[in-house]
């Protein structure tokens, strides 16, 4: 199950030729995540403070299709793609929205990888009741005829 979030892009969000910068494209798979974990009914800052709980992101990639510009509508895509251990990786694409004009199109896809850690940094397993949702969204995406 992939949770879809709707932005518009902002004009500091691009370079001198108006094309949005490259980096924001990973600002915007944060926002997918972010997202992803609030659709799931956990908020990523409760995560942190009751289950002392985060996900530093240990790597990170993008692959660019087109460029998005400013005032695009832009979708982020965003899902868990593998969770083992303490090591937890999202999925994301990003498109400009359909318009009357235009098809939905394509953007950027990528991954982060993170490893769930205490506030100390420790390796530690994601918490059971976020875990368990993902296990379930991850097998979904692998065996789709089964959902």
């Amino acid at each position: 199950m992939a949770v879809t979030t709707t932005v518009r892009v902002r004009y500091a969000e691009t370079d001198q030729m108006g094309v949005v910068y490259y980096a924001n494209y990973l600002v915007w798979f944060e926002v997918g995540r972010v997202e992803y974990l609030r659709g799931l009914g956990y908020d990523y800052r409760q995560m942190e403070e009751t289950d002392g709980a985060i996900l530093p992101v240990v790597e990170a990639n993008c692959r660019y299709r087109a460029p998005a510009r400013y005032d695009d509508l832009i979708e982020i895509e965003a899902s868990p793609i593998l969770l083992r251990g303490a090591v937890l990786k999202f999925g994301y694409r990003i498109y400009r929205a359909a318009t009357e004009a235009a098809e939905r199109q394509l953007l950027a896809e990528g991954e982060t990888t993170h490893v769930v850690c205490d506030r100390e940094l420790n390796k530690r397993p994601l918490p059971e009741r976020v875990a368990e949702p993902m296990r379930r969204a991850i097998h979904a995406l692998k065996h789709p005829a089964e959902v």
